[in-house]
Order: structure tokens, then sequence, then C-alpha cells
């Protein structure tokens, strides 16, 4: 029985890389970045191996060298977009000691991040898709948990906590939900900072 190809020969005769062009020039953060890129723009439907490679100005090759498939790249753009959330936001209000100052400032924290929340509202569009399903899944019980548990550190009941903390995400959902899915015109800077104010006022406890 023969062995089979190494996999930079595979490549090399299917006729998608050049010998000049390696593959791996692009690393699979970047095509997992413009995949992201792609679905804050249009929508998951838009994330193709073909579109990807004219936009990063590879060939198909290239794609290959990193991931089997389509399936493939979606997963890991999804994990990248998760984990950026974790450490950016969450690792930053670590630091900060008191709960009720947490919680505001993770009110204005999250104001500031337009593009995850375009793509979170892209997956909300998607969230039947096999992959999408259990990223949504997880990113909002890990949310809703942060929100519970930071409600009781600031001195709510645990039911309580409960239920503030669905009241919070049902507030960031639906906000989603009229500014970005219904296509509404984004608020002046200074009438969205008061907006983020008074969410903080009303659901802080004092």
């Amino acid at each position: 029985m023969s062995r089979p190809a190494p996999k930079s020969a595979v490549i090399a005769q299917s006729g998608d890389a050049s010998p000049a062009e390696r593959p791996s020039r692009l690393s699979a953060d970047d095509w997992a970045q413009a995949a992201l890129d792609l679905i804050a723009e249009t929508g998951v439907q838009a994330v193709a191996v073909e579109p990807l490679a004219r936009r990063l100005g590879v060939t198909k090759g290239s794609f290959y060298w990193h991931f089997p498939s389509r399936d493939a790249l979606l997963q890991a753009a999804l994990e990248r977009w998760e984990n950026v959330e974790q450490e950016a936001l969450f690792g930053a209000l670590e630091k900060v000691p008191d709960a009720r100052e947490r919680l505001r400032a993770l009110f204005h924290m999250v104001a500031r991040e337009y593009k995850s929340h375009v793509i979170y509202s892209a997956l909300l569009k998607a969230q039947d898709h096999p992959t999408v399903h259990p990223v949504i899944e997880r990113v909002s019980k890990r949310r809703l948990d942060y929100l519970t548990a930071s409600f009781r550190q600031a001195g709510l009941g645990r039911e309580d906590a409960q239920h503030r903390a669905r009241l919070t995400y049902a507030a960031y959902v639906g906000f989603l939900q009229l500014n970005l899915q219904l296509h509404q015109a984004r608020m002046q800077q200074d009438e969205f900072d008061a907006y983020v104010e008074h969410l903080a006022q009303t659901l802080v406890p004092a």
C-alpha cells in the first residue's frame, strides 16, 4: 500500500495554490476573523470559501491548508468571538471589586462593543444552524450566570437576582432587535450614553 501524499503536496496537486504561494501565509485566526467580519456585514449564510478567499486576496488552497470544510471555519470563527468576549470583557471586569460598580462598568463596556452586537444579532437570526445553536446557548447561559452572580454579590436574594439578570438580558436583546434587526437609525452618542446610564440606574441596586 502506498503512503498518502503530504498535505502540502495534495494542495499543490489541486491547482489551487501555486508553488510561489505558501497557503500558510494567512493563519487560521486570519480566516476566522475574516469570517466574523463577513457575518457582521451580511450574516452567517454569507460565509463561504470562495468569497472569503477573494476578500483576503488568496486562493482556496490557503483555506484548505487550515480547515477541512466551511463548517470548520464557522466553528473556529464563533469560538474566536466567544474567547475574545470572555478575555476582553469579563477579564477586564474581574479587576472591579465592588459588585455594583462592576455591573455599571459592564453596562458601559457592553455599550461600546457595537461590532460584537452586530455579530450576536446575526447569530440570533441563524440560531437554528447546528453550529450556531450551541454557541448561542453557551453565550446566553454564561451571560445570565454572570449577571445573576453579580446581582447576588450586589445584595439581592437568589430569586431576585435571577429575575434582575433575565430583565437585564432581555433589555439587551430587545435593544438589538430594535436597532439592528429592524434597521432603526443609531442613536446620537449623547442620547445613547444617557440611555445606557438610565439602564444602569434602573437595574443596578442602589
